[in-house]
C-alpha cells in the first residue's frame, strides 16, 4: 500500500487536527473530495518520488514542493505554514519551493480570517512533516540494513552516524513512497528547544517576485483574448437602475457591450451582486473612459434616510434608550447581555464615579488592491481567478447565481493585495461571473478606487454609554455598559429580520465582565441599509477602545496610576471563564510593555510641546497584546506619535519572527490610520468619501518614529497574530493624548478633533525619552 493511501486512512485519527485542517469540507461546501497532484511541474529528469499528502512532494532529485492551501493576503501564511512542515521534515529550506493551491476540496477548509491559520494548522502540519521524515528515515535504514534508531535527518539528508554514510532525500524518495506511514498521533515531535527553523527570520517566499513585478495578484491576471469590464453600481444602498443611455455607451471607442444588471438578476442580498450597469471593453482604459459617458436614472431604493444628518436623531433615540431600556422601537432590538450583582447600588456607594459616551464611525477596508476578478464562462462551466479570503463561499455563491453545480466552478487563488475581512465577501466574484456569462471570452473586472470605497462591506458604527464606580480602596466595583450597534435587514429592500454585522454585538464575557463584582451589559441594535462586514479584529477593534479608554477615565477619577489600576483589576477573581483565563496573560503583557517603555520615568519636553504616554491592553482571537504609546502635541495642536512599545503573547512558539514582527508593526499603522483619519460620512443612503484625497490613510511622516515589538513566550498553544495586536492601538493613543492635553477622545477620527490650547489638568506619571530617529522598526525579541 502506498504512503499516500496510508495517510488518508491514518488522517482520521487526527480528529480536530490534520483531518479538520486539510480534509473536512466546510459547512455548505458541496464539492466532492478529490485527489490531485501537487500543483507544480516536476523538474526535467525528476521522478515523482515521495508524495504522502496533497501538500507535500519530494521528487527524486531532492526538490521539495510544499503547497500553501490558504489565501495569502500579506499575513504571511504562504511562508509560515510551510515552515511548520519543513521544521519536522528536517528540510533544507533553501531547497523548498512553495506553490499556491487553487480552491479544491482535497485541501479541506481554505478560508483565511480570524487569525485562525496558525492555531488550526500548527500541530497538524508539524505532524505531517514528522510522518514524512519517519518514512525517509526508515527508507534509509532499510537501504543500509541498520536500525532506524541509528539514523537521523538534517537539512534534507539522512545520516548514519556510526558509519558516516548519508543519503539525500531525493535518493530515498521513491523507496519511502512505498512504505506505510506511521499513525499521525504516534509520531514524536521534536522538543521546542530543538527546532531550528521556527522562530527565526525567514523572508517571505514571494518577496523576490513582488519586488521584481511578477504577476501574483488578481489584478495582474492576463489571458489571451481577455476583455476588460467595469460596473457602475447603484450609488445608494438598495437602489436599482431605472434607465440608462446604453446605446451611447456602446458607441464609445473600444466598447464591446454595455448592459444592465437588474434587481431580478442581482437578488435581494445587500452584500451580494449589486444592480448596476456593466461595461465591457477591449482595455481597462476604454471601459473607464466609456463610463464617463454613462448616464443613469436610479430608483433610489428604501435607504435614503441613512445619512449623517440623521446621526443626531440616532443619538437622541439611543440616549432615550440608555435612560429607559424599554424605549426600543419596532426597527430596533434591545436585550440584556449580562448582569452581575447590583450595579445601581454599587454606583451609589462608590467613592469615585465616572460616566462617558463613546461614538465610533463606519469604516472602510481600503485594501491597496481594489476588488477584482477574472472570469471565463464556457460550455456551462466557469473558471475564475480572484483574490479572496473565502474560496468555498465564493464558489458556492457563484454556482447559485449561475444555476450550476459547484463542481462546475473552478477558482484559482491569487495573492490578495490586502484583505482585513473585505475579501470574505463574494460580491465582486458574482459581478465578474454575471458579466462573463454574457461575454464569449475571458473578462477581467476591475473596480476603481471609488467603487472600492463606496461599495464596501463596512465596519459598523455605533455608540456606548458607560458608568463605573471605584471604592475607597481603589477597586473597580461597578461597570455599566449600554451599547448601540447597527444591523442589516435580511433583504435589500429593507425587509426581513435584522442581521447584525460581524463584531457589532457585545458578548457575555466582554472585558471586564467577571472581573468586577457588579456589572451590567445591555445591547441595542438599530437597522441600517449600509452593508456591514468583518473588519480587522471584529468587535475587539471597537470594544477595546471603549473599555480601555473608560478604564483610564476611572483610574484618573480615583487618582490612580493607569497601569497600577489595570494590574489591580486583573488580580481579581473572575466568574467569567474567558477573562479569568486571560487575566494573568494580560498582566504579563502589560508589565512587559510598561517596563520596556520606561513607565514611571519622565518624558523630555520643550517649550510649546506637550508630551504624554498612554497604555492599553486587550485579548482577542486567542492572543494578548499591550501597548504603550508616547505622543507629542505641538502649539498648533498637531499630533505626533513618537514611539509605540508593543508586548504580545500568542503562545509558545512564534513561527516566523520576521513575519510576526511585521504583523504587529502593520497592526500599529493600520490602527493609527483608522483612528487618525478614517470615518465615513453617509448622505442619502450613499458614502460621501470616494478616494484617498478625502479618505486619508496614514502617511509616512505621520507614522511612529519607532515601533518596538516584544514577544512574550507562554506555555499556551500558538495562535494567530494578524488581529490581536490591533485593538490596543487606539485606546493607548487616546490615553496618551489625555495624559498630554487633558482632552478625552470619545469619537473618531482624530483629524476632526482640535487639540489646540488644551489644558493638562490630569497628567500621567512622568515618562521616559523615546527615540527621535525617523521610521525605525526596532528589533523584536522574546521575553523569557
Amino acid at each position: 500500500m502506498s504512503a499516500r493511501r496510508q495517510f488518508l486512512q491514518h488522517s482520521a485519527l487526527l480528529g480536530s487536527g490534520l483531518a479538520l485542517a486539510c480534509f473536512l469540507p466546510t459547512r455548505g461546501d458541496t464539492l466532492p473530495r478529490v485527489r490531485k497532484p501537487v500543483p507544480a511541474p516536476l523538474p526535467p529528469g525528476a521522478g515523482p518520488g515521495l508524495q504522502p499528502h496533497v501538500l507535500l512532494r519530494i521528487d527524486t532529485q531532492g526538490h521539495i514542493t510544499l503547497v500553501s492551501k490558504l489565501p495569502e493576503m500579506g499575513q504571511g501564511v504562504k511562508t509560515s505554514l510551510p515552515m511548520l512542515i519543513a521544521e519536522e521534515l528536517e528540510a533544507d529550506w533553501r531547497a523548498v519551493q512553495v506553490v499556491q493551491a487553487d480552491f479544491d476540496a482535497a485541501y479541506g477548509p481554505q478560508t483565511a480570517g480570524g487569525s485562525q491559520s496558525v492555531p488550526q494548522h500548527f500541530d497538524a502540519f508539524l505532524r505531517l512533516g514528522a510522518m514524512a521524515r519517519t518514512v525517509l528515515l526508515q527508507a534509509a535504514a532499510d537501504t543500509w540494513q541498520v536500525p532506524v534508531s541509528a539514523c537521523h535527518a538534517k537539512l534534507s539528508v539522512v545520516h548514519h552516524a556510526p558509519s558516516g554514510r548519508q543519503l539525500r532525500y531525493g535518493e530515498l524518495a521513491a523507496r519511502a513512497d512505498q512504505l506505510p506511514l506511521p499513525d499521525a498521533a504516534s509520531v514524536v515531535l521534536k522538543p521546542a528547544a530543538a527546532r531550528s527553523l521556527l522562530g527565526t527570520r525567514v523572508p517571505g517566499v514571494d518577496n523576490a517576485a513582488i519586488v521584481t513585478g511578477q504577476r501574483l495578484f488578481g489584478i495582474d491576471i492576463a489571458l489571451p483574448g481577455m476583455l476588460h469590464a467595469c460596473c457602475v453600481k447603484a450609488p445608494a444602498f438598495g437602489a436599482r437602475v431605472r434607465q440608462a443611455n446604453l446605446d451611447e455607451v456602446k458607441r464609445q471607442p473600444g466598447v464591446r457591450d454595455a448592459f444592465v444588471i437588474d434587481q431580478e438578476a442581482a437578488g435581494q442580498d445587500l452584500q451580494g451582486l449589486m444592480p448596476g450597469v456593466a461595461i465591457v471593453a477591449e482595455s481597462t482604459w476604454a471601459a473607464q473612459r466609456a463610463r464617463r459617458a454613462l448616464r443613469v436614472v436610479w430608483d433610489e431604493g428604501p435607504h435614503l434616510a441613512v445619512t449623517r444628518e440623521h446621526w443626531p436623531e440616532h443619538l437622541r433615540q439611543a440616549q432615550a434608550w440608555f435612560d429607559d431600556a424599554s424605549a426600543a422601537s419596532a426597527t430596533t432590538t434591545a436585550h440584556t447581555v449580562r448582569r452581575d450583582g447590583d450595579v445601581a447600588q454599587a454606583l451609589a456607594q462608590a467613592a469615585h464615579r465616572a460616566e462617558a459616551t463613546y461614538q465610533h464611525p463606519f469604516l472602510p477596508h481600503a485594501t491597496l488592491e481594489p476588488q477584482n476578478a477574472t472570469a471565463w464562462w464556457q460550455g456551462g462551466r466557469i473558471e475564475l481567478w480572484a483574490p479572496t479570503q473565502h474560496p468555498a463561499g465564493g464558489v458556492n455563491r457563484v454556482a447559485r447565481l449561475l444555476g450550476i453545480a459547484p463542481r462546475k466552478v473552478t477558482l484559482h487563488l491569487t495573492r490578495c493585495g490586502g484583505g482585513f475581512g473585505r475579501r470574505l465577501g463574494a460580491d465582486y466574484l458574482l459581478e465578474a461571473a454575471a458579466i462573463a456569462r454574457r461575454v464569449n471570452a475571458p473578462v477581467k473586472l476591475t473596480w476603481s478606487r471609488e467603487d472600492d470605497t463606496q461599495h464596501d462591506h463596512y465596519r459598523a458604527g455605533g455608540m456606548h454609554r458607560l458608568r463605573g464606580g471605584v471604592d475607597a480602596q481603589g477597586r473597580l466595583i461597578a461597570w455599566e455598559q449600554r451599547a448601540v450597534g447597527f444591523a442589516n435587514p435580511a433583504q435589500r429592500d429593507g425587509s426581513g429580520p435584522l442581521e447584525p454585522g460581524p463584531g457589532t454585538l457585545l458578548g457575555g464575557d466582554e472585558f471586564p465582565a467577571g472581573l468586577v463584582p457588579h456589572g451590567l451589559w445591555l445591547q441595542h441594535t438599530r437597522a441600517t441599509g449600509v452593508p456591514l462586514g468583518a473588519w480587522r479584529s471584529p468587535g475587539s477593534n471597537v470594544f477595546a477602545w471603549v473599555s480601555q479608554s473608560f478604564l483610564d477615565e476611572l483610574a484618573h477619577a480615583a487618582g490612580q496610576d493607569p497601569l497600577a489600576f489595570r494590574l489591580g483589576l486583573l488580580k481579581g477573581t473572575s466568574n467569567s471563564t474567558s477573562n479569568s483565563a486571560h487575566a494573568q496573560r494580560q498582566r504579563t503583557v502589560l508589565q512587559t510593555a510598561a517596563q520596556a517603555a520606561g513607565w514611571g520615568t519622565a518624558l523630555p519636553t520643550a517649550p510649546g510641546l506637550r508630551r504624554g504616554r498612554g497604555i492599553a491592553s486587550h485579548s482577542s482571537q486567542g492572543g494578548h497584546a499591550a501597548m504603550v504609546v508616547d505622543i507629542t502635541v505641538d502649539a498648533e495642536g498637531q499630533l505626533r506619535v513618537d514611539r509605540v512599545v508593543a508586548a504580545v503573547d500568542v503562545g509558545a512558539q512564534i513561527v516566523n519572527l520576521s513575519g510576526a514582527e511585521q504583523q504587529v508593526q502593520g497592526a500599529v499603522v493600520d490602527g493609527l490610520s483608522a483612528l487618525w483619519h478614517q470615518g465615513l460620512d453617509i448622505d442619502a443612503g450613499r458614502i460621501v468619501q470616494s478616494n484617498f484625497h478625502d479618505l486619508r490613510l496614514l502617511r509616512l511622516p505621520e507614522a511612529p518614529a519607532r515601533i518596538d515589538v516584544h514577544f512574550v513566550r507562554s506555555q499556551h498553544p500558538s495562535t494567530g497574530l494578524g488581529e490581536p495586536a490591533l485593538p490596543p492601538v487606539a485606546p493607548a493613543v487616546c490615553n496618551a493624548i489625555f495624559a498630554a492635553t487633558g482632552v478625552r477622545i470619545r469619537d473618531w477620527p482624530l483629524a476632526r478633533t482640535s487639540l489646540i490650547g488644551c489644558g493638562n489638568p490630569h497628567r500621567a506619571p512622568p515618562l521616559a525619552s523615546s527615540s527621535s530617529s525617523p521610521w525605525v522598526m526596532a528589533s523584536s525579541r522574546w521575553c523569557r
